[in-house]
């Protein structure tokens, strides 16, 4: 298997599609897409390590970013207080020329992410950008949870409200996942107990499940399904998308997603498993 060479590869125009495993792209890209597909292994397995591993240098790219790890805030991820946990010293801001913060201006509260749309919108919005810089990216939030068909965001809106806080502020953010809403007395114990386990792991992805598909299917079924679901209205926005761009067009990933594949749930900071590691890498005809 290749390495992702995100960078080093030929396309002027790369669509990143987060969380996105390469097996389920496998399964349903052809119904939307025509190209060649590779499997490739990225060089991290959460958007945090990928990035920092992939903009080591100053790169002239238009950036369309729904994913709010890559930002034009400034602040070094491991200085985050809104769920980086990393130690990473790193900032978009010193190595992508020209940064579209997605994630604020394309927000759906009612959905907890950004939707496709958003992405496309900032995209037109910028036609200078593009025109003016080397190459484009634009980074969807999808596949990556919450699952548009719940609309119900809960981790990701976690998340948003410690950037708003932090940017404010820099002194104040909030943690993600179930634990966010624990007191501060309560919290240490609950992630003492929880360190290390599965049930950790699996804690913020039941946030965006349905309780009577969990007891009817399981978590990996449940969970699988709506994933796919996730992709598959990504890749329709995609599919539109890209008979618009004039140039070589890749569709790929950042890292992929585990559902249980050695006790992994999600995805996490150095965690190398297939499932985290093999994305697609399709250049569309």
């Amino acid at each position: 298997m290749e390495d992702q060479r995100f960078l080093e590869s030929d396309w002027d125009y790369c669509l990143v599609l987060d969380a996105c495993r390469y097996d389920v792209f496998a399964d349903v890209y052809e119904e939307y897409l025509d190209g060649t597909l590779e499997k490739r292994r990225s060089v991290g397995s959460s958007t945090p390590e990928w990035a920092y591993r992939t903009f080591t240098g100053e790169h002239d790219l238009a950036y369309f970013s729904g994913n709010p790890f890559i930002n034009d805030l400034g602040i070094p991820l491991d200085e985050l207080k809104w769920g980086a946990s990393c130690d990473y010293r790193w900032t978009a801001a010193e190595h992508i020329s020209d940064l579209f913060d997605v994630w604020k201006t394309g927000w759906d509260d009612d959905l907890g992410t950004v939707p496709p749309g958003g992405i496309e919108a900032a995209f037109r919005e910028h036609s200078d950008a593009v025109e003016r810089t080397e190459r484009t990216v634009l980074h969807y939030m999808q596949p990556h949870a919450p699952y548009l068909s719940r609309g119900n965001g809960a981790k990701l809106t976690q998340i948003q409200k410690g950037i708003k806080r932090q940017g404010e502020t820099e002194t104040d953010g909030v943690g993600d996942g179930t634990l966010a809403s624990l007191g501060d007395a309560i919290r240490p114990k609950v992630e003492a107990k929880l360190e290390g386990s599965e049930l950790a792991q699996k804690a913020g992805l039941w946030l965006e499940l349905d309780k009577g598909e969990l007891i009817k299917n399981g978590t990996r079924e449940a969970a699988l399904a709506l994933y796919e679901e996730n992709l598959r209205i990504a890749l329709e926005s995609v599919a539109d998308l890209v008979t618009e761009l004039d140039g070589r067009v890749v569709v790929t990933a950042d890292h992929g997603e585990a559902f249980g594949e050695a006790g992994v749930w999600e995805h996490h900071v150095e965690t190398h498993i297939p499932a985290l590691m093999e994305v697609p890498w399709l250049e569309v005809d």
